[in-house]
């Protein structure tokens, strides 16, 4: 790992001081437009989603525990919470939003931010993929039924984007691609899509309110699922995007903070009247991988320009043609896609592939990342105890001792649910002598389905008069066995 620069290092260095300012002034732009999308699919106005995206990025600016790291109001916790405005009234879904801030602010206390390394890398080089195909596809409404002069517009902002970096890295060549593009067409009068048509801008700023709500039990039912069903997916997208930058950037992150600055977030946001946020994902890629940010700086700026452009240069912003911002989109999905991962898929094994393919492919389905990941880590566990069940192995031995015969049962590998089952048919119940000794030295019993198997295998023997012996158990295999020995239903 590298040593990520620092606040006061990037204070310090004009340099490093003008990349967060700009990183932080294109992610805001691009910024705007989701927002506004994700407050029509919330089905709230667009001043929730805009001062949502204002108070979240500067409040996890702050608690956040991933530096450049970009938060507002997501499109999955857009889905999530919608059902509550619709049925229920605004009052009900702010009551929501700061009940998923302090699930979340629960979670991370709880240490739940921990459950991030049994995420497999095939899960998330999945997510990566679907993330930019999501990317991707968010954009092609904005190229249907469109005039023409919008493609040459797009082609034009992508080149310039793929080319300025090679002769300059003053200037980040997302910001120069949407200043160029809007010039062009306020100064030829072209009649485009604009920001403007995606939603109307605040004028105002955002004030404190407090939800008008009952404090009863019939409140808390009726809001806590959809708090509980946003708290986790505001958490899952949060640490998957930190731990995405944490590989760009080769620093690490601390996801316990970052959880439980979400949280806070959250509960800033919705006393502010805004939407719950978590992190997203493509406009982290703008701010980390297409214009370099790295500290807090641009965090804090990305939120403060927002509340700028909205409501001081509201009508400049909504002038900009969305042909700006699909170019930026664009080119973000093409940087963010893992194309390595397809020049690699012959080599892989076929359940890492199918792992990542069923992240990819429910996660473009349904247009969740967190249930996409869900699927990706279901299907690895299911493989990996497929795979682990079939490295058990089971050999008989008859030996003679002072006493007679007796069959030695020696068993490799690890006992759990998936291995255990097959155990019980891996004895020779009508062939063996009155004695036999299950040695178990290099094995491991994991649960309670190896003590009923062996139970089970002990009883089959018991009935026909042959005596059963295990040996071996190391001390917690030990310590189980005998607690949980002759207490389970065996077969």
């Amino acid at each position: 790992m590298t040593a990520a620069p620092t606040v006061l290092d990037a204070l310090r260095s004009p340099r490093l001081l003008r990349i967060e300012v700009l990183a932080g002034l294109v992610t805001a732009l691009a910024l705007i437009p989701e927002a506004l999308s994700f407050s029509i699919l919330a089905g709230v106005d667009p001043a929730v989603g805009l001062f949502a995206c204002f108070t979240t990025s500067v409040t996890i600016a702050f608690l956040g525990g991933r530096p450049a790291m970009i938060s507002g109001a997501a499109g999955a916790v857009a889905l999530v919470i919608a059902p509550v405005v619709r049925e229920h009234g605004m009052d009900y879904f702010l009551a929501t939003v700061l009940l998923a801030g302090v699930f979340q602010v629960l979670l991370g206390l709880g240490g739940a931010a921990r459950l991030m390394r049994f995420i497999p890398r095939s899960v998330m080089v999945g997510f990566v993929n679907a993330l930019a195909l999501l990317i991707f596809s968010a954009q092609v409404p904005h190229l249907v039924d469109v005039p023409w002069a919008v493609y040459p517009l797009v082609a034009v902002g992508i080149v310039v984007i793929v080319l300025l970096p090679r002769l300059t890295s003053v200037v980040p060549s997302p910001l120069v691609a949407i200043v160029v593009l809007t010039g062009f067409v306020a100064a030829t009068g072209l009649h485009l899509p604009t920001v403007g048509d995606e939603g109307a801008l605040p004028d105002g700023l955002p004030s404190f309110v407090l939800p008008d709500v009952p404090l009863t039990w019939e409140t808390f039912r009726i809001i806590a699922p959809y708090a509980v069903a946003v708290a986790l997916v505001g958490m899952l997208e949060s640490l998957l995007t930190a731990k995405l930058v944490d590989d760009i950037t080769d620093t690490r992150s601390d996801k316990t903070r970052e959880t439980v600055g979400q949280g806070g977030a959250n509960l800033v946001t919705g006393l502010l009247g805004g939407i719950c946020g978590c992190a997203m994902i493509g406009q982290t890629m703008i701010n980390v991988k297409a214009a370099g940010a790295r500290t807090r700086i641009s965090t804090f700026l990305t939120g403060v320009f927002v509340l700028l452009l909205v409501v001081v240069f509201g009508d400049f912003v909504a002038s900009m043609p969305m042909a700006a911002l699909v170019a930026v989109m664009v080119m973000v999905s093409v940087m963010t896609f893992d194309w390595h991962s397809l020049a690699t898929l012959h080599r892989m094994p076929r359940s890492e592939t199918t792992v990542m393919l069923t992240t990819a492919v429910v996660t473009v389905a349904t247009h969740n990342l967190a249930i996409g990941v869900i699927a990706g880590v279901l299907v690895a566990m299911v493989l990996f105890a497929r795979r682990v069940a079939h490295l058990t192995e089971t050999h008989r031995e008859l030996v003679e001792d002072e006493h007679g015969p007796v069959a030695v049962y020696r068993v490799t590998g690890e006992l759990f649910f998936a291995s255990s089952n097959d155990l019980y048919t891996q004895f020779d119940y009508a062939g063996d002598p009155d004695r036999v000794r299950i040695d178990l030295s290099r094995s491991h019993i994991w649960d309670a389905s190896t003590v009923a198997a062996l139970d089970g295998i002990t009883t089959k023997y018991e009935r026909r008069g042959t005596s059963v012996e295990i040996t071996g158990l190391n001390e917690a295999s030990a310590e189980r066995h005998e607690r949980l020995s002759g207490s389970l239903p065996s077969h």
